[in-house]
């Protein structure tokens, strides 16, 4: 008979599992010394348990299979909670690991004691202790089916004393694999949709990541209504790529021509996409939702028609049904505005400007010019990701990953080293943000010490720039956003990567162009203005009012060099 941890250990071998992410801790000894002894699955050290979560999170957006972190009782588990909530909202499978106290000290107040249940239940799809041997391989299978069926975050709970215990079978009793499910609405659906659809003048697609796979029957089914579409985030490396019909994006992060393409449409069609945010919906047009998940039907905006189904095969059916649209008036005038707004975002990103500080716009252009047509990309929350979203151009090979729906912090340095990882040939470059690189600076040394030629590009503005652009929207001055920052190419070869610091506009192309195809790790720490705007794609009178106020406020405290350097940014170039 083999132990619980030898159980747990061969089930995830035979699921596919090549790695276990975490830190060690005496509560996961039997775990740890049993993939010690095996050839066919390894423990990467990181610096700290959200690490861990983070990057098998980016570990299974690369593959598409389960990805698997662990901590060890008490402080170790719960450090896995915030990468685990971002994998869990991203929708991606990955199985954590929670070692607990002995099993004969819970509920006495023990040393590291906490209540993992309690803890991951919100954060998970599944979320099991085993309190016995002879439940282990049930669970065990039972959380990797969860993860992997129900597209998120199962944890397996297990004390150490229970995991050195012997099991009754040390053999997987089911065929784990992800399942695929071929799931369309009904005719009678379809029919209502099309319906809907042909009574409209305008039409506009809103594609999201459900879109993933269904590319030529987006475009067909664009093609046939004469729609522009309009990209979400997280759909956009899976939309914009060779898509004759792409507008840009809407929401805080988008363009003018994605707004407009939607506030202009009598009927938008909703397409794996749950896009969050309200008040960029048209008001008056006919909307209709397409979502795999029927939670997800018309949680954003009221629907006229909601449909269950996955993209792919939803719009193979409803190609059928439409007649070609001969009215091409509104994608032809959505392609125009696109275009216009196309050159304006370009024209903020040229090399032009020779006064320092560097604008990140340039900065992002040239990083997405001189990286691999197959990179991963990675970025931080706040600027790192609307540069991203603006002017990396993802090509059909290119990936992007980020904290999007949970937008945490310090993200992306931890999904970069699970893509390198899974992809250890593949180009894979972080966008980070300073404020992020220094939440989670230690797991430079993971990048070290597990030989990972990840490329970090640093956008060190000297604050939280986003939240600082947040409050000066709000009409308050910032406060508490300042970062003293160090040198942090310095610091980069200090730890053994190569560094490379740019203050000189002048500089980008030559250190980006040496960072990339340099064989290593390597960090370029880009001194970027700190006062760039980043604005929506509308200002509405309430951002207007809040700016002002903030610029009257700016002035009167004696900031008034706030304001001209803002306006020297903006406004005289």
């Amino acid at each position: 008979m083999a132990t619980v941890a030898e159980v747990l250990v061969e089930t995830l071998v035979r699921a596919g599992v090549r790695r276990v992410l975490g830190v060690v801790g005496d509560s996961l000894n039997s775990i740890t010394e049993v993939i010690r002894a095996r050839d066919d699955i390894e423990w990467i050290t990181v610096r700290h348990e959200e690490v861990a979560a983070f990057a098998a999170g980016g570990e299974a957006q690369i593959t598409g299979t389960l990805a698997v972190c662990a901590g060890s009782c008490g402080p170790g588990h719960v450090h896995l909670v915030n990468g685990l909530y971002d994998c869990h909202r991203s929708r991606v499978p990955v199985l954590a690991i929670a070692a607990h106290i002995p099993s004969g000290e819970i509920g006495s107040g023990y040393f590291q004691e906490t209540r993992p249940e309690l803890l991951f239940r919100d954060c998970s799809a599944y979320c099991e202790t085993i309190s016995q041997p002879s439940q282990a391989p049930r669970v065990i299978e039972m959380a990797i089916q969860a993860a992997l069926g129900r597209e998120g975050v199962a944890v397996v709970i297990v004390s150490g004393d229970v995991a050195a215990m012997r099991a009754p079978s040390d053999a997987p009793r089911v065929s784990i694999r992800k399942p695929h499910a071929i799931v369309r609405p009904s005719d009678a659906d379809l029919d209502a949709l099309v319906e809907g659809l042909e009574r409209a003048r305008r039409v506009t697609i809103l594609a999201g990541l459900g879109c993933a796979g269904a590319h030529d029957e987006l475009m067909a089914v664009a093609d046939r209504l004469a729609a522009p579409i309009v990209h979400t985030l997280r759909g956009k490396e899976f939309v914009e790529h060779d898509n004759p019909f792409d507008v840009g994006m809407t929401g805080l992060l988008g363009f003018a021509s994605g707004y407009q393409a939607m506030e202009r449409c009598d009927a938008l069609l909703m397409l794996g996409t749950d896009f969050p945010y309200q008040q960029f919906y048209p008001e008056k047009a006919w909307i209709a939702q397409v979502d795999i998940h029927a939670e997800h039907l018309g949680r954003r905006t009221r629907l006229d028609l909601g449909l269950v189904g996955d993209v792919g095969n939803t719009l193979r059916a409803l190609l059928p049904r439409l007649s070609k649209r001969e009215d091409r008036e509104h994608l032809d005038d959505s392609l125009r505005r696109y275009r216009d707004t196309r050159a304006q975002l370009d024209r903020l990103a040229s090399g032009d400007y020779k006064r320092r500080p560097i604008h990140p716009q340039h900065l992002t252009r040239v990083v997405n010019e001189r990286a691999d047509p197959d990179a991963v990309f990675t970025a931080d929350v706040g600027t790192p990701t609307i540069w991203a979203a603006r002017y990396l151009m993802l090509g059909g090979m290119r990936r992007l990953l980020g904290s999007w729906m949970h937008g945490s912090m310090a993200a992306a340095i931890p999904l970069a080293i699970g893509a390198q990882l899974a992809s250890p040939e593949r180009q894979v470059v972080a966008l980070a943000g300073d404020g992020g690189l220094a939440m989670l600076l230690g797991d430079l040394l993971t990048i070290v010490q597990h030989g990972l030629p990840v490329k970090v590009i640093v956008y060190n503005n000297g604050s939280f720039a986003f939240v600082e652009l947040e409050m000066k929207a709000a009409g308050l001055l910032p406060y508490g956003t300042d970062l003293e920052n160090p040198d942090f190419a310095a610091v980069a070869e200090a730890v053994g990567i190569t560094g490379i610091r740019v203050e000189d506009p002048g500089k980008v192309d030559d250190a980006i162009r040496a960072a990339l195809n340099h064989k290593g790790p390597a960090l370029v720490d880009v001194v970027v203005n700190r006062q760039e705007l980043s604005l929506p794609p509308t200002i509405t009178r309430q951002l207007a009012g809040g700016f002002s106020l903030y610029l009257v406020k700016a002035v009167l405290s004696g900031r008034a060099d706030e304001v001209i350097d803002l306006a020297r940014t903006n406004v005289w170039r």
